[in-house]
């Protein structure tokens, strides 16, 4: 990985389909400028909030500042809390969700202060 850059979960063969690979995510994305993850890349479980998946996720990421991207066209197909969810970090300085891929990129290579 080039320093600086961005990483795509998906180019790496990264994804989160239990709940120890929150830690690799992290560890991946951390000294980049961020993270970039698709719906594809998750299981089930981290759209069921009761699981603690995405809530482990997003505390790693603010505690090691890794910028987050996240595309989600539709959060209302995983239900009204996810909605809220993603709607609540439409403008987070380091959790984002998009609903295009194209947007998300474009956030992660903008500088940060």
């Amino acid at each position: 990985m080039e320093e600086g850059k961005f990483i795509v979960a998906a180019d790496l063969g990264l994804s989160i389909h239990a709940f120890e690979d929150i830690a690799e995510i992290v560890g991946q994305g951390y000294g980049s400028s961020g993270m970039l993850l698709t719906e594809q890349d998750l299981a089930p479980e981290f759209f069921d909030l009761h699981s603690g998946w995405a809530g482990e996720l997003f505390q790693k990421c603010t505690n090691y500042h890794v910028r987050l991207a996240l595309v989600l066209p539709h959060p209302e197909r995983y239900g009204e809390r996810v909605s809220e969810l993603a709607f609540e970090h439409r403008r987070h300085n380091l959790i984002r969700f998009f609903d295009l891929n194209e947007d998300a990129r474009t956030w992660l290579d903008t500088e940060q202060d």
